[in-house]
């Protein structure tokens, strides 16, 4: 029986910063008020035609993958969880596989939207812990700027979220007393379409629909939250996920030494942080600078965290999402 570790880490974001105030230009709100219910302050969105949610996770696992200190051909598998693929299918697991020029090894795609990343970890640590593979690679990359209603009838969600990617490299350790300690995945599906995306989807409205109605308000084939609903729930599961890491561990709040929340909303963030009695220091945010980008959001915060030399070896780090599904987890780990 092995452990995993994250060998590597990195994130790719593109160039292009979207302020608040640039969002006013094209929808009827401002910087207080974004401010004032998200923490939000900028976010970054891909200009058409130079980055792909492929190409941004291929970008962010080139990183991890030499600060690993591995060959790339030394990857045995790949995980990738992103809600907004290149294409309908295939997934973008195998156009990473391909476009990073790696050997004929397997590659999963993962929808488990702001969840994703926390459910490819676990994924990750249980073919590693099984001796299945060595080193995976796990990626959250989304593009969500070109599939959002930029208007003000979709403002509501459409200045919450930005583009990127993260990436980490989970490899085999023969110490069981370091590294991925347990991981906590749950779902319920009886409040999926509180935060969904309903089309183009072979269930209700398929692209054959779409066009055949051209009605300009139809709202189907853009993403649909019920806000205050996600808030509720977010916060209630984001706590119980975390002490159930902790304590199927024999750990409480007092031993988190940093805590890398999904970037869904700053005010959510602070919640559970008032709610362990945790410092500024014991907390990572970075949702101000790069808004929600769903599965991407904890591999960029994770990545910036460690670049600044908040994460050291020892430290107990707790990683937990809540998201679209509903689903949500958690990760624990001894670094």
């Amino acid at each position: 029986m092995y452990n995993s570790r994250i060998s590597g880490l990195g994130f790719y974001v593109p160039d292009n910063v979207v302020t608040n105030d640039d969002l006013s230009k094209v929808m009827d709100t401002n910087d207080e008020w974004i401010q004032e219910r998200t923490g939000i302050k900028e976010r970054r969105h891909v200009v058409k035609g130079e980055d792909t949610t492929t190409s941004m996770g291929v970008k962010a696992a080139e990183r991890a993958i030499e600060r690993a200190g591995i060959d790339k051909d030394e990857i045995d598998f790949i995980v990738f969880a992103t809600l907004s693929p290149d294409y309908y299918f295939p997934g973008p697991g195998v156009l990473v596989q391909r476009d990073l020029g790696l050997k004929t090894v397997g590659a999963l795609d993962i929808r488990n939207q702001c969840s994703g990343f926390v459910y490819g970890i676990s994924v990750a640590d249980q073919y590693i812990k099984s001796g299945m593979y060595k080193n995976v690679l796990v990626i959250g990359s989304e593009l969500h700027s070109h599939g959002l209603d930029m208007t003000t009838r979709g403002r509501g969600v459409s200045v919450i979220f930005g583009d990127g990617a993260g990436a980490a490299v989970v490899t085999r350790e023969e110490d069981t007393s370091k590294g991925i300690l347990s991981t906590h995945l749950h779902s319920e599906g009886q409040h999926a379409e509180e935060l969904s995306l309903i089309a183009p989807g072979m269930g209700k409205r398929w692209v054959t629909d779409i066009i055949e109605d051209a009605d300009a308000e139809d709202t189907s084939y853009f993403p649909y939250m019920n806000g205050q609903f996600v808030f509720k729930n977010a916060v209630v599961r984001f706590s119980e996920v975390i002490m159930e890491g902790l304590q199927k561990n024999n750990l409480g709040p007092q031993d988190i030494d940093m805590l890398i929340p999904h970037q869904a909303n700053l005010r959510i963030s602070q919640f559970i942080q008032k709610k362990f009695g945790l410092s500024d220091d014991q907390v990572f945010n970075n949702i101000m600078k790069y808004g929600n980008t769903t599965a991407a959001s904890i591999p960029i915060a994770l990545t910036e965290a460690w670049e600044a030399g908040k994460i050291k070896e020892g430290d107990l780090v707790v990683l937990a999402a809540f998201g679209s599904g509903f689903t949500w987890g958690s990760v624990i780990i001894r670094w």
